[in-house]
């Protein structure tokens, strides 16, 4: 990864979370359980819908694939934030910062096509339910997936492009516990206000224009079940609840970080805890409890395996 003549700076150094010796050890702990449940979970869900020929339908393919999302972005900044935790000296080089901003961006893109397809696939269920098959076939559903990566890679190196060209010829301290473009360009030996645009321009209109739409989406597909069902929201508020509730947990801590201008408190490295960490080990305990079929397809699971090993 080449870098500009003037840029000196090779690594960077997190200044993390604060606390007592103890509190990091508690940290540490809670983080360890945390990323455990967010790999266990997530591999869980991914490898019933492979396995269960009862949830080889759109939903659960791109809820598979949700899960696999998950698995990465945590992975991408968790497990370094653990060891972290621990060190006195919490060092990233110059080339693992990048990697980790491009997997971050790339993973977030993806999981927001993923979301919006949630969405869509909910809508033609609801609306449409003679066609659904038709119209969410395989090769519809893939696409969703391949436009998925796509958007995160193009929404990944548009910014790249820029700030790997910035010249960082001295300080190199940033006061969060992962790499992303906010912190990095406030390090830059150079007047950072453009690139906190482009930064803005682009993550902040995709956070905020995507969260309002799916928001939209839901309301509009309540609002429709209600007139079509005389005021019965029950059956469609359960069946989208866990959408909204993921739709929310996903992108509020993304549209402080990069809607508004370029944060000056630490405020924002705890609230990203909550996209690296809480959504991923929340989201298959949010979609096992609210889905009838992933419970049954649960207790297919143990008793088929109760009756092997007995």
């Amino acid at each position: 990864m080449d870098r500009p003549n003037d840029s000196v700076v090779s690594e960077f150094v997190f200044l993390g979370l604060s606390g007592s010796y103890e509190t990091k050890v508690f940290l540490t702990l809670i983080f360890s359980l945390i990323y455990l449940g967010i790999i266990l979970g997530n591999l869980f869900i991914l490898l019933l819908v492979i396995f269960d020929s009862h949830l080889h339908s759109p939903m659960y393919f791109l809820l598979a694939n949700l899960s696999f999302i998950d698995v990465g972005v945590a992975s991408t900044t968790v497990p370094k934030m653990i060891t972290d935790l621990l060190n006195e000296y919490k060092i990233i080089s110059f080339q693992g910062c990048m990697v980790q901003i491009c997997f971050i961006h790339i993973m977030g893109g993806v999981e927001m096509v993923l979301l919006i397809a949630m969405a869509f696939d909910r809508y033609t269920a609801i609306f449409k339910p003679l066609y659904y098959l038709n119209i969410m076939n395989p090769k519809i559903c893939v696409s969703f997936v391949i436009t998925g990566w796509l958007t995160g890679v193009i929404h990944a190196m548009s910014q790249f492009a820029f700030i790997i060209n910035l010249p960082f010829c001295g300080p190199n301290k940033v006061d969060s516990f992962y790499c992303d473009f906010p912190r990095i360009i406030k390090l830059a030996c150079t007047d950072g206000a453009k690139f906190e645009f482009i930064v803005a321009a682009n993550s902040g209109f995709m956070s905020m224009g995507t969260f309002f739409l799916l928001i939209l989406s839901y309301i509009f597909i309540l609002v429709m079940v209600w007139k079509r069902s005389s005021g019965d929201l029950s059956k469609a508020f359960v069946t989208l609840s866990a959408h909204i509730t993921v739709v929310v947990l996903f992108f509020t801590p993304c549209m402080f970080l990069y809607v508004w201008p370029f944060p000056r408190s630490s405020v924002d490295k705890y609230l990203f805890i909550a996209d690296f960490a809480l959504t991923p080990v929340l989201n298959p305990i949010i979609y096992t409890l609210r889905n009838k079929e992933i419970k049954v397809a649960i207790k297919r699971l143990i008793k088929r395996y109760y009756v092997k090993f007995r």
